[in-house]
Order: C-alpha cells, then structure tokens, then sequence
C-alpha cells in the first residue's frame, strides 16, 4: 500500500433496499459518518406480481446523495469513490440509451413461475421437478439452478418474453438493480459476477474466469446480447458521467466501483469475511452465510455457493423471505391498522416498546410458536404457498406473548437455515461466533433470543444497519488499494457479545422440533390454499 493510500479517505456508498435508499458517507476504514434515507414505493399486483419504479429509485438516490453532501461532512475532494450495494434478484428491461421500459420487476415477484418451471423440467427423469439431466448440468456450472418460484431474475425475463412481448422486443439489455444504478451513474451497460448469478447462465467454476455459458443461455431460450458485459465487483466501472457529477458537486473524474448486490455487499460490511466466519442479517428479510472456499449446492434446501464480492471466494447464499417484515406487519396490519376499532397514530419508537414486551415474557412464549412466512419462503424450502401462523393460541394467550412468539419464530426459521448451512456447506464447523447485522441486530432482546435458539454466540456488530453501506465502502476501499483484506475483521467494532443461556435450551429445542412439524404437517393446505388456479 503506497503512503497517499494510508490518508483516510471516503465514499459515496449508497445502500438500495426495497423500502427505500440511503446515502452514506463511509471512510476507507469502514466508519459511516452519517447518512440519509428517502423511502420508494413498492406495487404489489394480483397473481404474484411486486414492481417497484425505477426512476423513483434514481429520485431516491440522488435526493439522499445531494442532502448528505450538503452538510458538508468532508472535504469534497476527499470522496473517493462511488459505490453501491442493491437488493438482489430484481430486473430493469432498458434500451440501448438506457431508459428503462417500463417498471422494475422486483425479488419478490412470482409471475414468471409457470415459464420456469417449463425450462427447467424435462420430458423424461424429473425429480422435485427438475429435469434430472438438466439439473446436473446447472449444478455443475453454476453451483445451483433457477428456483421453480418465479422470483429469480431469468423468471422475470421470461415473463416479459411471455406476457409483454413489446417490451421484450425493444430491450437491449436486462440488468440487476445494481446494475441499472451503475449505468445511471455511468452509462455504462455491466453486470458483476455477483450480480449476474441469479440468471443461473454464469460459469462459476473458475473465480478467475466466470463467463457466460452459452449451453446454459440456449436453455433458457433468451438471446445472449440481451445480457451485459461481466466484471468483478471491485473492478472500476468508469467514471461518473458530468452530468452527474455536477448535479451532486463531485469530482469529475470520481471513480465508480462496481459494488454489489446487497448480500454479498453486506457479507463483507459484517466483517465476516475469511472461510467460515459467519453472521446472520436481520432486514426486511434475513440469511446465515459465510464465505467457503469452494463451490457447492445443496438443491434440496435452495442454497449454493455463488462467487462472493470478495474475486477470490465463494459465499453460502440463502435467504429466508420474512424477517423484520413480520414486526411490521405486526405494526401496521394488526396493531395499528386503522379502521372502526382504531384510528389513533401509532406510539413513535414501537419497535423499542416491543422490545421491552418481549422481555417479560418467559422464553418459549407459553408454547406459542409462530411461522414467519408471510410471503413464501426460500430457504431452506422453495414454498410460496406456505404462510405465516400462530399455532398453539388458548383463551391464556397475551399480545405480549404474541410479539414475543414473532421474534422466536424468525429466529427458528434461521436455524433452520443454519443447520443446513453447516451439514452441507461447512462439512460439519460449527459457525460460531455469529456476527449480527440489519436493524433487527438493533435489539439486544432479539440478539439473545437469537444466541438461545441458535444456541450460538452472537457479536452484535456496531451499527449492524449500516453493514452494507459499510460493505460497499470497504470494496471501493479494496478496489482502489486503500485497505487490505486481512484488515477488515480488525475495522469491525462489536456493541455487546450474547452467549447462549443454558436454562432456555430445553424449551428452545422442543419448540423448534415443533416448528419444523407445523411445515410437515401443513405444506399441503398451505398449497392447496394458496396455489393460483
């Protein structure tokens, strides 16, 4: 590292999630000085359908990025870089001037589950309805296979092939959301290998050659140039366009890293990051992972190892649809939802008022367990039938019980995942400590809970809701040579360390039993309920 690189310098990281975006300030070692947030509107359609507009993301991050550099944090001169992590597993069809053509079909979106589930099935040899075949030769080059939900990003394509030829026909390139964000700032049309992924089109067995497989683009059925040229995620995009540039009062020849999609970039901002060291996120949705060394899949349990944004690792990806959603429904939908039994605003700060419910109540919530799928699930079950339920409610049951149930039942879906995570992925190391990270790591009540039904220790990551704003400063931080990998661990300030307590294992352990008998015995009414006909 040369001595001009040793001065702290910093990035305009911008973290783009699906309730809204935020602009930050992040120093090359990791310290986010402040940021802004502006909220983005999410359109949710009959049968399946969640759009959000793309332009009202650019608003977002432009509105955020010029109100954070007004307060004049640091000398201008010193931003660095721009760089970006984005939700994942979402599609903007754009033109060859880069307009978008139309809304942006996002993670949560079904609609392309009938046109998938075509390509991937075969005549003959099918097993959980995959062609037997076909399967084998997905795994093999890309360590996984597109999910027969509809909700990857080449089922999205598929559905506008499918539904709005139009629009298929005038697309010149389909990009991540990251990507269309990159290109925004560059007008430069590109994909990572992170990013990329989810179309399941990559050959992902050489980190230092990941390409396009053309076997893999002729079964799907699109036309290969409707995809953008690949890079690494700490290679440099280009320059931010002038106009850009000077809207917002940057440099103007101010680099733009490539950045990551939101897992992989908060993979790193949890320091997590040599060869099983794990951590858990807690958002709007929530995953277990770590970094592996090599490339493998677990098919049965959706997760596979998929090139990280670290060039020279693969991370375990995973994800468990409702985490910090379930509180929200709770807030809005049940106990401030307005109608002729309610009309008062809702308490300011009512996640810290949950948080002292849950306190008083006894681990276990008096036997009432709930399942966090209020929107499907994808690991460590591809089901977008199944729901989320309060099992076990008696004429005893108290709200308290009923919030407490909800932070346990996110918490039994996440050891769900671990357990697979570690069977397969780990060849038995147990990942602990955990790091914990997302607003829900915000809650120490929730961090327990986590270390007593994971029965692991958990290291709540200082200012866990800002790990993938810290993410994508430390790859623009990598990028440019500013900080080694090896000194990642070493940035990462940790707020409390929760041990497990030995009195809850009992109760922890049957209730989980029992959480995983209520999919067991349910999976079918949940289908036959919830399957649109």
């Amino acid at each position: 590292m040369s001595s001009s690189k040793k001065e702290k310098k910093y990035i305009l990281a911008h973290d783009h999630g699906t309730s809204g975006s935020k602009a930050a300030i992040v120093s090359t070692q990791g310290e986010v000085l402040d940021f802004e947030f502006e909220e983005t509107p999410l359109y949710l359609l009959s049968g399946g359908g969640a759009e959000q507009k793309p332009e009202e993301w650019w608003d977002a991050i432009m509105t955020t990025s010029k109100r954070l550099l007004d307060k004049e944090l640091v000398p201008i001169e010193d931003i660095v870089a721009v760089c970006s992590s984005s939700q994942w597993s979402g599609t903007v069809p754009v033109d060859k001037d880069g307009n978008n053509l139309g809304n942006a079909i996002i993670w949560m979106d079904s609609r392309g589950e009938p046109y998938i589930k075509k390509v991937v099935r075969s005549k003959l040899l099918n097993v959980s309805g995959y062609g037997l075949f076909k399967v084998l030769k997905w795994m093999k080059i890309t360590g996984g296979a597109p999910t027969r939900s509809g909700k990857d990003p080449i089922a999205h394509i598929l559905y506008i092939k499918n539904e709005i030829p139009e629009i298929y026909k005038k697309t010149y390139k389909f990009l991540e959301c990251i990507d269309y964000l990159n290109l925004k700032f560059t007008g430069k049309f590109a994909a990572s290998h992170c990013s990329i992924m989810l179309n399941w089109i990559t050959d992902t067995r050489d980190l230092n050659n990941v390409h396009y497989n053309d076997d893999l683009i002729k079964m799907t059925g699109i036309e290969k140039e409707k995809f953008p040229e690949l890079k690494r995620c700490t290679d440099i995009l280009g320059p931010i366009k002038r106009d850009v540039a000077d809207e917002l009062g940057l440099e103007k020849d101010i680099p733009v890293i490539m950045g990551a999609p939101d897992i992989p970039a908060a993979v790193v901002g949890s320091g997590a990051v040599e060869n099983y060291q794990g951590h858990v996120y807690i958002g709007t949705s929530s995953w277990v992972t770590c970094h592996i060394p090599n490339k493998d899949t677990d098919i049965d349990h959706n997760m596979a190892s998929l090139p990280s944004a670290l060039p020279d690792r693969y991370m375990v990806a995973n994800e468990q649809e409702s985490a910090g959603s379930c509180l929200t429904f709770l807030r809005d939908n049940l106990l401030y939802h307005k109608d002729e039994l309610l009309r008062e605003e809702r308490l300011p700060d009512v996640y810290k008022i949950f948080d002292r419910i849950v306190e008083t109540v006894p681990a276990g919530s008096n036997k009432l367990i709930f399942t966090p799928w209020l929107y499907g699930e994808r690991t460590p079950i591809e089901d977008h039938t199944v729901r989320g339920t309060l099992f076990n409610i008696s004429l005893n049951t108290t709200r308290a019980d009923m919030i407490r149930a909800i932070f346990e039942g996110v918490a039994y879906n996440s050891r769900w995942v671990l357990m697979y995570v570690e069977k397969k992925f780990t060849k038995g190391k147990k990942l602990d400590p955990l790091n914990m990270i997302g607003g829900g790591a915000n809650s120490n009540i929730w961090c327990q809970i986590y270390a007593d039904v994971l029965n692991r220790t958990i290291r709540q990551v200082k200012d866990p809701i800002q790990a993938n704003a810290r993410g994508a400063g430390f790859i623009a931080a990598l990028a440019l040579g500013y900080i080694e990998l090896k000194e990642i661990p070493k940035l990462i300030q940790i707020s409390n360390v929760y041990k497990p307590n030995p009195k809850n294992r009992k109760i922890y352990d049957e209730l989980f039993t029992e959480f995983l008998n209520i999919y067991e015995n349910n999976k079918k009414t949940y289908h036959r309920l919830n399957t649109v006909i």
